[in-house]
């Protein structure tokens, strides 16, 4: 359900205007509290690079995948106004509608398909408990009178991913693989975009029974939140038992990573002298070579 939430300025910014323009909004129920802004109305048409030309009410994907949420945060004079999240069951998913007061904006946007999102807005931060595809954009505008009031607003990719890819056999008991990398971001700064919530902890796998028996065929997938410079990481990968037991493994230094980029690792798991060629898909950046 779409849930919108507004916010009277705070003092700055009723200073600053000397007489605010306030008045409830007519065709909203008293009980609701809601103040509205005088200002002007926007429609929001969300774009990005989510492997289709914009965002539609049937398609708000990337790589074929549908977003889950997308969150839209009003601020003047460094204060949130107001702000809107929503779901693919609201009818306007992918364009949202805000009344935005005269003044100076930045209306920031993410879009995501996260599991278990938490919102700390005081700290304004977006973090999730399994990161997935992310996008983000500050969109600054200044309203007047005049403005128009259809936008369109171009979000930009705000993740890396490492993906692996296992050359060598599975054997049959093998049930897990696991992932734990030093550094790996679970949050994002939703004001300034930065990647936030460094975490070092253990990602799994389930690994299908269909898969024992074949070689180069596992491939598994990993998201974190990016900062658009390249950093490194370790990560160590480690294909389990059903009792925890260990099958094979292997330890990977200084992982390249940066926003809107797959690295792509393959090799050996449960043999020895396996090499990481580390690719890109053909809607993300150019690959990088590395070995482990």
């Amino acid at each position: 359900m779409k849930k919108i939430v507004f916010f009277a300025l705070c003092a700055m910014v009723l200073a600053s205007c000397q007489k605010a323009n306030i008045e409830p909004q007519a065709d909203e129920p008293e009980e609701w509290g809601v103040i509205n802004l005088k200002g002007k109305k926007f429609t929001f048409t969300v774009k990005g690079d989510f492997g289709a030309a914009a965002f539609t009410r049937a398609y708000l994907q990337a790589d074929g995948k549908e977003m889950t949420d997308l969150w839209v945060f009003d601020y003047m004079d460094g204060n949130l106004v107001q702000k809107i999240h929503q779901t693919p069951e609201d009818a306007a998913w992918g364009k949202p509608e805000m009344t935005l007061a005269y003044g100076q904006h930045h209306v920031y946007f993410v879009a995501s398909r996260g599991t278990e999102p938490s919102v700390n807005e005081t700290d304004h931060i977006i973090s999730w408990g399994s990161v997935r595809d992310t996008f983000w954009k500050d969109y600054e505008v200044s309203v007047v009178s005049t403005s128009n009031g259809n936008r369109a607003v171009t979000l930009d990719r705000v993740v890396t991913k490492l993906r692996l890819t296992v050359n060598d056999e599975v054997p049959a008991t093998c049930t897990l693989l696991s992932v734990t990398p030093s550094v790996w971001y679970y949050g994002i700064d939703y004001v300034t975009g930065s990647a936030v919530s460094a975490q070092s902890q253990e990602m799994t796998v389930d690994i299908p029974s269909s898969y024992v028996g074949t070689s180069g065929q596992l491939m598994a997938s990993f998201f974190s939140v990016s900062a658009a410079d390249e950093w490194t990481t370790n990560i160590s990968v480690k294909a389990k038992d059903a009792d925890g037991g260990v099958l094979g493994s292997v330890n990977i230094s200084g992982a390249p990573f940066k926003a809107n980029r797959a690295t792509e690792y393959s090799g050996n798991l449960f043999g020895s002298g396996g090499t990481l060629d580390v690719s890109v898909n053909e809607a993300w950046e150019t690959a990088l070579e590395r070995t482990w």
